[in-house]
Formats: structure tokens, C-alpha cells, sequence
């Protein structure tokens, strides 16, 4: 599949795609976009775009028996234990299809886990639940729903946009404002993803290839801030990229990342981080479970059982598994015990986020947990174990190379920032700056091999 930031996309796919969606009649539009959605799917996965298209047809036609009008109660017993089968079936048969393909990754070949399973398959689930619980008010036709669980900007990674947030069946005005505004987060987002992701992840590749037992302590701790920027200009720039192409196309922006750096607590950096994907586990799991509305004892049970599959979403090592434990016990921490103070004094709040996020996004990069033991020995030079730095005037360097790009990153995570470009993008002098970064872009894209968007493999 050709990526957003690849530009075979940018100047093949893309310009074809848009010429022709804009061409046609406006009642052809949505019939056009659901092939343009399967042709760009097909391209990368082949063989499982008949998976996608198998999974697609037969939620549709679980939908239709679970869709009851919204404000319309069911009154006979009959018909409620019906449409509740049905939803069972439906979530059942969409979690088998994860699972299954989950584990084939896992013990057979890795090929064998189908681009961006994790994410149409929540969003089928979604769909499901939100026809039972009659929150999709007009009935869906066969081509809405397709066209909801394969829309090109989000089928490989998101973000997870809810049925009723798209307007499905309602129609795609032509728009030069809306194609202009999507333009420019496509651009912004293609920045972050090409000139500051893709650089700090030559540092972290870097530290990989040394080998943590040879890195300074001041290192390590560079290391580690640079591949939480990392992990959060790439994904941050697809979601911009993703919600971008939406716009362009006459769908509404889907806010995925809201200044995380900013919080005050994990909890809160949660809330903002990813947050199409905190909403899906907040309602559809955290909540029914129970969510805060019960005794202190279930609501540890429910965070936990939350981040223990939020843990095995992302991966199947057992890093995965410690970084969603080890997340999962702070916020139970917060919520049992400190959580108060930290709000009360917001510095403080701050610091611990800054300080505590970078060291468990390490868990996070680390597969092989010996390494990980390392890499914390080094970060941590008083728990021992990791030996003697071979170079300890490694940092000097790395920070002569690296701080450009640290001191970008720094900035664009001050909420400030983020309201500046939000209330000035229209001004000729953005649009000019914005020009300049697509170019830069596209420069650095035609001299690398281009590092593939890193939430692809989830």
C-alpha cells in the first residue's frame, strides 16, 4: 500500500483520485470514493482486501438486523433477545477475526496480520454497538456502511471515527474552502512525519545499532525524549494527514491528538493522546464494564482489564503486555491516591507527565526485555547492571546533530503553537512557510527509502 508521505501517493494516486471524485456528479461521489477506497486498499494487500470486503458484507447484513429507528423502543421480549443475538454474533465474529489473525501473526508469520485489521474491525464493532443501542438514526444502505469501514484515509490506521461523526448518505458538497483547508493539515502533517519523525528516528536507530550497554546515561535519557517525539510527530502527522484527506473530500475533521505533552496527569495524557482510539475503549469497554460509577475495587478491575487489552492491541511481545500494565497502574495510582495533588499543584502535574511518559513509551520501543534491563541501567546508573559507557562524551555529539530537531519538537508541543497555526493557517505568510515545508518534504522523501508510518504494524 502506498503511504500518504510516499510519493507515488503524493503525486500518482492522490491528484487521480481527487480529479475524478471532484468530477463526477455529486450522486455518483460516494460509489466513486468506495472504489477509489478498494483500488488504494488493494494495492497493498491483495490478497486480504477479500478479507476486508468478506468482514464489510456481513456486518452490513448483521447491521440490518440489529438497526431499530432511534426512539422507537422495543416492546416485545422477542424482538430485544433477537437484536441482542445478533449484536453477539456480530462483535463475536468480528473479535474471532482479530484474534485469529493476531495469533497467526504471532506464531506462523507476521505477513499474516492484514493491514490495518485493528482499525476497521473497531470500527465494525462500533458500528454494531451503535446500531443497537439506536444511536445511528437513519438506516444505513449497503454503500454508507462499505464506504464507512473503507474509506482510504482511515483504513489503515485510523483514526477510529464513529458512524454518526461522518454523515454518511447525506451527500459530499463541492468545496474549494474545504479542499484548500485539507491541503494544508495534509501538509502540516506530512512535515511532522517526514522532517522531524523520520530524523529522530535515525537517533533511536542509532542507539540500536551501538548497543544500550555502550551509551552515556545522558544519552539514554536523550534517547528516550527523542523517540516519545518521534512516535508523537508521526502518528500526530498521519492523523493530520488521514483527517486532511477527509476534509478534502467533504467529511469532517476528526481531532485525533490534543496537546498531550501539555497534561497534568497519565490519565490526562491519554485523554488527549490517540484519542479516537481512548474513546472507542472508554465506550466500549470501560463504561459497560462499569467505568468509575462503582466501588473503588471494580474500578481498579475495569482500568485494568482496559489496559491489559489496550496492551495486547498494540502488540503481541511482552513488552507490550508491561507497557499497558505499567500505564494501567498509573492511572490506578492517580485515580486511588495522588491523582488530587497533582492537580493542585499543576507544575508539578506537568513535570511528572514529562518526566514518567518518555520512560514508559521505552517499554513501549524495546521488545527484547534483557535490552530493556539495559536500557534502564543506563537510564538509571545507580540500579547497576549495565556496565561502563564506552564513549561517556556521546551525548556532545548527538546534540549537535539532533537539537534542530528537538528544539521543533519541543515548540510544537506547546499548546500555544497549535492555536497559533489553528487561527493564522489562511495568512499568506503561513501559506507560503507551508509551501516551503511540502517541498522540503518532498526533497527528503527523494533522497531516503522513507520509513513507513510507525502504528501501520498495529
Amino acid at each position: 500500500m502506498a503511504g500518504f508521505s510516499e510519493l507515488g501517493f503524493l503525486f500518482r494516486l492522490l491528484p487521480v483520485f481527487l480529479i475524478i471524485y471532484f468530477a463526477v456528479p455529486a450522486r455518483h461521489r460516494e460509489s466513486i470514493l468506495l472504489l477509489e477506497s478498494f483500488i488504494f486498499y488493494a494495492f497493498g494487500e491483495p490478497v486480504f482486501v477479500l478479507l476486508l470486503i468478506g468482514t464489510t458484507a456481513l456486518n452490513y447484513y448483521l447491521g440490518e438486523k440489529i438497526w431499530k429507528p432511534g426512539g422507537v423502543p422495543c416492546i416485545y421480549d422477542r424482538q430485544i433477545r433477537r437484536r441482542k443475538v445478533f449484536l453477539r454474533c456480530a462483535v463475536g465474529m468480528d473479535v474471532g477475526i482479530l484474534a485469529v489473525f493476531k495469533c497467526l501473526s504471532v506464531f506462523v508469520d507476521s505477513a499474516l496480520l492484514p493491514l490495518g485489521l485493528s482499525f476497521y474491525i473497531f470500527k465494525m464493532i462500533s458500528y454494531q454497538i451503535d446500531m443497537y443501542r439506536q444511536e445511528i438514526s437513519d438506516k444505513p444502505g449497503w454503500r454508507q456502511t462499505a464506504l464507512y469501514f473503507m474509506l482510504f484515509p482511515q483504513v489503515s490506521s485510523g483514526p477510529i471515527m464513529r458512524y454518526a461523526e461522518g454523515g454518511f448518505g447525506s451527500g459530499r458538497q463541492r468545496s474549494l474552502k474545504g479542499l484548500e483547508d485539507g491541503l494544508k493539515y495534509f501538509t502540516a502533517g506530512l512535515g511532522m512525519k517526514v522532517l522531524l519523525a523520520d530524523r529522530l528516528a535515525i537517533l533511536w536507530n542509532d542507539l540500536q545499532m551501538i548497543g544500550f550497554q555502550s551509551i552515556s546515561t545522558p544519552l539514554a535519557w536523550l534517547g528516550a525524549a527523542g523517540f516519545s517525539l518521534q512516535l508523537y510527530f508521526d502518528f500526530w502527522g498521519y492523523s493530520l494527514m488521514a483527517s486532511g484527506l477527509m476534509v478534502m473530500l467533504g467529511y469532517p475533521f476528526i481531532l485525533n491528538f490534543n496537546d498531550p505533552y501539555a497534561s497534568r496527569s497519565i490519565s490526562e495524557f491519554y485523554r488527549r493522546w490517540h484519542v479516537t482510539l481512548g474513546k472507542w475503549f472508554r465506550n466500549y469497554i470501560y463504561i459497560p464494564l462499569g467505568g468509575s460509577r462503582c466501588d473503588k475495587k471494580r474500578m481498579v478491575l475495569n482500568l485494568a482489564i482496559v489496559w491489559l487489552l489496550t496492551g495486547i492491541w498494540h502488540g503481541s511481545g511482552m513488552n507490550y503486555l508491561l507497557w499497558g500494565g505499567v500505564v494501567g497502574l498509573l492511572i490506578i495510582l492517580e485515580k486511588t491516591v495522588y491523582g488530587k495533588y497533582l492537580q493542585k499543584i499543576p507544575v508539578l502535574g506537568n513535570v511528572y507527565v514529562l518526566l514518567l511518559i518518555p520512560l514508559t513509551w521505552v517499554v513501549f520501543a524495546v521488545t527484547d526485555l534483557g535490552q530493556l534491563g539495559i536500557y534502564f541501567g543506563r537510564l538509571f546508573p545507580i540500579l547497576g547492571g549495565a556496565g561502563i559507557a564506552v564513549n561517556r562524551q556521546d551525548i556532545a555529539r548527538y546534540l549537535q546533530s539532533y537539537s534542530i530537531y528537538f528544539i521543533a519538537g519541543v515548540s510544537l508541543c506547546i499548546p500555544a503553537m497549535n492555536r497559533f497555526w489553528i487561527k493564522h493557517k489562511d495568512h499568506p505568510l503561513v501559506v507560503i512557510l507551508l509551501v516551503i515545508v511540502f517541498w522540503m518534504s518532498v526533497y527528503m522523501q527523494s533522497n531516503s527509502a522513507g520509513n513507513p508510518f510507525m502504528y501501520l504494524k498495529f
